[in-house]
Protein backbone atom coordinates (compact mmCIF):
# COMPACT_ATOMS: atom_id res chain seq x y z
CA UNK A 1 0.00 0.00 0.00
CA UNK A 2 1.15 3.70 -0.44
CA UNK A 3 -0.25 6.35 0.98
CA UNK A 4 -0.48 10.13 -0.17
CA UNK A 5 -1.58 13.52 1.14
CA UNK A 6 -4.44 15.24 0.30
CA UNK A 7 -4.36 19.16 -0.72
CA UNK A 8 -7.85 19.47 -1.95
CA UNK A 9 -11.04 18.01 -3.00
CA UNK A 10 -13.69 18.70 -5.38
CA UNK A 11 -17.24 16.99 -5.86
CA UNK A 12 -19.04 16.77 -8.98
CA UNK A 13 -22.54 17.29 -8.05
CA UNK A 14 -24.94 18.46 -10.43
CA UNK A 15 -23.09 19.58 -13.31
CA UNK A 16 -20.76 21.53 -10.82
CA UNK A 17 -18.04 20.84 -8.82
CA UNK A 18 -18.46 21.37 -5.22
CA UNK A 19 -14.73 22.14 -3.50
CA UNK A 20 -14.80 20.90 0.60
CA UNK A 21 -11.79 22.57 2.76
CA UNK A 22 -9.98 20.03 3.68
CA UNK A 23 -8.21 19.91 7.50
CA UNK A 24 -6.80 17.18 6.98
CA UNK A 25 -6.89 14.59 4.09
CA UNK A 26 -5.02 10.97 3.14
CA UNK A 27 -5.35 9.14 0.16
CA UNK A 28 -4.44 5.31 0.09
CA UNK A 29 -3.35 3.10 -2.71
CA UNK A 30 -4.46 -0.83 -2.00
CA UNK A 31 -2.31 -1.87 -4.30
CA UNK A 32 -4.73 -4.54 -4.81
CA UNK A 33 -6.11 -6.53 -8.06
CA UNK A 34 -9.48 -4.48 -7.98
CA UNK A 35 -7.83 -1.33 -8.36
CA UNK A 36 -9.16 0.40 -5.26
CA UNK A 37 -8.29 3.30 -3.52
CA UNK A 38 -8.89 5.04 0.34
CA UNK A 39 -10.19 8.77 0.79
CA UNK A 40 -10.37 9.91 4.15
CA UNK A 41 -11.02 13.72 4.64
CA UNK A 42 -11.46 15.68 8.11
CA UNK A 43 -13.27 18.46 7.06
CA UNK A 44 -16.02 20.80 8.94
CA UNK A 45 -19.19 18.97 10.39
CA UNK A 46 -21.41 21.67 8.63
CA UNK A 47 -20.78 19.33 5.31
CA UNK A 48 -22.01 16.22 7.67
CA UNK A 49 -25.52 16.21 6.32
CA UNK A 50 -25.03 15.79 2.73
CA UNK A 51 -22.26 13.24 3.05
CA UNK A 52 -24.52 11.52 5.06
CA UNK A 53 -27.13 11.48 2.57
CA UNK A 54 -24.88 10.47 -0.73
CA UNK A 55 -23.37 7.28 2.03
CA UNK A 56 -27.51 6.74 2.40
CA UNK A 57 -28.29 6.77 -1.29
CA UNK A 58 -25.56 5.08 -2.08
CA UNK A 59 -24.30 7.02 -4.84
CA UNK A 60 -21.21 7.00 -6.68
CA UNK A 61 -19.67 10.31 -6.96
CA UNK A 62 -16.95 11.91 -8.94
CA UNK A 63 -14.21 13.38 -7.46
CA UNK A 64 -11.44 15.35 -8.17
CA UNK A 65 -8.01 15.31 -5.54
CA UNK A 66 -4.89 17.11 -5.67
CA UNK A 67 -2.62 14.73 -4.21
CA UNK A 68 0.76 15.57 -2.51
CA UNK A 69 1.90 19.06 -4.50
CA UNK A 70 -0.27 22.37 -4.87
CA UNK A 71 0.93 21.93 -9.03
CA UNK A 72 -0.10 18.92 -9.04
CA UNK A 73 -2.75 18.17 -11.99
CA UNK A 74 -5.86 16.94 -9.82
CA UNK A 75 -6.65 12.90 -9.96
CA UNK A 76 -10.26 12.50 -10.79
CA UNK A 77 -11.88 8.82 -8.55
CA UNK A 78 -15.38 7.59 -8.87
CA UNK A 79 -16.29 6.52 -4.93
CA UNK A 80 -18.71 5.73 -2.65
CA UNK A 81 -18.81 7.04 0.52
CA UNK A 82 -18.34 4.68 3.19
CA UNK A 83 -18.08 6.50 6.38
CA UNK A 84 -19.14 9.44 8.16
CA UNK A 85 -17.81 10.09 11.17
CA UNK A 86 -18.17 13.06 14.15
CA UNK A 87 -14.89 13.69 15.88
CA UNK A 88 -15.74 17.02 17.64
CA UNK A 89 -16.47 19.99 15.34
CA UNK A 90 -15.67 18.52 12.45
CA UNK A 91 -16.33 15.36 10.58
CA UNK A 92 -14.31 12.31 9.24
CA UNK A 93 -15.39 11.35 5.49
CA UNK A 94 -14.39 8.01 4.55
CA UNK A 95 -14.46 7.46 0.87
CA UNK A 96 -13.87 3.81 -1.27
CA UNK A 97 -13.60 3.63 -5.12
CA UNK A 98 -11.00 3.91 -8.24
CA UNK A 99 -8.65 5.85 -9.76
CA UNK A 100 -10.97 7.11 -13.06
CA UNK A 101 -8.18 7.24 -15.80
CA UNK A 102 -4.42 8.61 -15.78
CA UNK A 103 -4.22 12.13 -15.38
CA UNK A 104 -1.62 12.32 -18.23
CA UNK A 105 -4.92 11.46 -20.70
CA UNK A 106 -6.84 14.69 -19.50
CA UNK A 107 -4.82 17.14 -21.71
CA UNK A 108 -4.99 15.72 -25.13
CA UNK A 109 -8.87 14.87 -24.41
CA UNK A 110 -9.15 18.68 -24.02
CA UNK A 111 -7.13 19.55 -26.47
CA UNK A 112 -8.78 17.26 -28.92
CA UNK A 113 -12.18 18.64 -28.02
CA UNK A 114 -11.08 22.11 -28.10
CA UNK A 115 -10.05 21.79 -31.71
CA UNK A 116 -12.96 19.90 -32.35
CA UNK A 117 -14.83 23.09 -31.42
CA UNK A 118 -12.80 24.85 -33.79
CA UNK A 119 -10.83 26.98 -31.41
CA UNK A 120 -7.02 27.74 -32.72
CA UNK A 121 -4.39 29.73 -32.02
CA UNK A 122 -4.38 32.23 -29.75
CA UNK A 123 -8.15 31.26 -28.51
CA UNK A 124 -7.13 27.82 -28.10
CA UNK A 125 -4.19 28.09 -25.91
CA UNK A 126 -5.86 30.78 -23.76
CA UNK A 127 -9.05 28.29 -23.68
CA UNK A 128 -7.20 25.36 -23.14
CA UNK A 129 -4.89 27.30 -20.07
CA UNK A 130 -8.40 28.13 -18.81
CA UNK A 131 -9.70 24.79 -18.80
CA UNK A 132 -6.17 23.00 -17.42
CA UNK A 133 -7.22 25.22 -13.92
CA UNK A 134 -10.53 25.16 -13.90
CA UNK A 135 -11.06 21.17 -14.80
CA UNK A 136 -14.70 21.09 -16.73
CA UNK A 137 -16.00 17.88 -17.05
CA UNK A 138 -14.96 16.70 -20.66
CA UNK A 139 -17.73 15.59 -23.29
CA UNK A 140 -16.60 11.91 -23.20
CA UNK A 141 -16.79 11.88 -19.55
CA UNK A 142 -20.60 13.61 -19.89
CA UNK A 143 -22.00 11.70 -22.52
CA UNK A 144 -20.62 8.10 -20.48
CA UNK A 145 -22.34 9.49 -17.49
CA UNK A 146 -25.28 9.94 -19.52
CA UNK A 147 -25.83 6.59 -20.82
Amino acid sequence: MKTFKMLSVGILHEESMLDFPLIDGIIINQENSHRMWILEMFIDKVHQPVFEKWMADEDLLEVKVVISYPENEPAAFRVAIKGVKLIGDNVSVLMKGRLKRARAQYAEQLLEELIGEGLGGADLLQRFESDMRSRPRLKMDQEKADK
